[in-house]
């Protein structure tokens, strides 16, 4: 079922996100998580895709080889796992780091053989080390044009035009959107317009990153409406857990940390403490984006159950 036909019933849904496990770990982490978020009856789960890394490898006679891994394979897999261990809609990510149109378009195929009705579409990380993104050799270099490559597809368009049984797909297409702007956008204004174009393409929803001060919500979706933008935008939510994100999460996303939530993490004597500061504010931010009628709260399990079963149990 598509994400955005949950949200014609008006009520909150709850969803999350949940990472591949590292290559070599099984899949129990996974299905211990759903099964402890299941009874708070998710709507749907999204998948993460991790771009590919390089490294450097001596060889036995000396010389470095430069190997191309993984860390995180197994999205489409866990997709699937997940709508046949459970009967929940997934929604996986597709990257356009690291894959050329052809391979995104064998993903595409995969996922729609697995009757898989949800993709987010994102551009990706860049490679670790590099200051600029690069598009993989035949891939593209926005999440638009990966939009339109997904939208061609619902129309039957393949890369190959000689096919003469074309089959459509039908996706429906999320994508990311920035209340505090992305990173590398000069201003939120040109952020905004580049999403936008995200939606003219056909995206159908947006997801926005995490975010502490719901009046940053609220002022991007007037901002969004304002730009002509009229689909769904869900709320993405994260719960703090450790004093260190005081500086990791606004150096790693670019996004501002309210001054009540600094003192109250700075005032913490350990970590338990700050993990219970995260859940009372995610419920509070939850309960207040819930009276205002948000499509959907996404959180950011990063594997993790512990705090968002709580937050889940207080709001859902």
């Amino acid at each position: 079922m598509k994400v955005t036909q949950k949200f014609e019933t008006g009520k909150t849904r709850f969803a999350f996100e949940l990472l591949p496990p590292l290559k070599g770990d099984n899949i129990d982490t996974i299905f211990d998580t759903i099964e402890r978020l299941a009874p708070y009856h998710p709507s749907y789960i999204n998948v993460t895709y991790h771009r590919e890394e390089v490294k450097l490898i001596e060889r036995p006679d000396g010389l470095l080889e430069r190997r191309v891994v993984r860390k995180r394979p197994g999205t489409v897999g866990i997709a699937a796992a997940i709508t046949a261990r459970y009967g929940i809609d997934v929604v996986p990510h597709l990257i356009c780091g690291g894959f050329s149109k052809y391979d995104i378009e064998d993903a595409l195929i995969d996922l729609s053989f697995l009757g898989v009705d949800n993709i987010l579409a994102l551009r990706g990380d860049n490679l670790r080390g590099e200051r600029t993104f690069r598009a993989a050799e035949g891939g593209h270099l926005h999440a638009e044009d990966l939009v339109r490559q997904i939208i061609r597809m619902n129309r039957g368009e393949y890369l190959d035009s000689e096919l003469e049984h074309s089959a459509p797909t039908n996706f429906c297409v999320g994508v990311a959107g920035y209340p505090e702007k992305h990173a590398e956008a000069p201003n939120l204004a040109t952020d905004i317009a580049h999403l936008k174009a995200k939606i003219d393409a056909g995206a159908e929803y947006v997801v926005t990153q995490m975010f502490f001060d719901n009046s940053k919500y609220f002022a991007y979706v007037e901002a969004c409406r304002a730009a002509g933008i009229r689909v769904p935008i869900v709320a993405g939510l994260k719960p703090f857990t450790t004093k260190s994100q005081l500086s990791l999460l606004p150096q790693t996303f670019g996004i501002e940390l309210p001054d009540e939530l600094v003192r109250a993490v700075e005032g913490c004597r350990d970590n338990a403490a700050v993990r219970e500061v995260g859940i009372e504010w995610a419920v509070a931010q939850g309960r207040e984006l819930m009276a205002a009628g948000v499509p959907a709260l996404h959180f950011y399990t990063m594997g993790k159950a512990d705090n968002v079963e709580r937050i889940a149990r207080a709001l859902f």
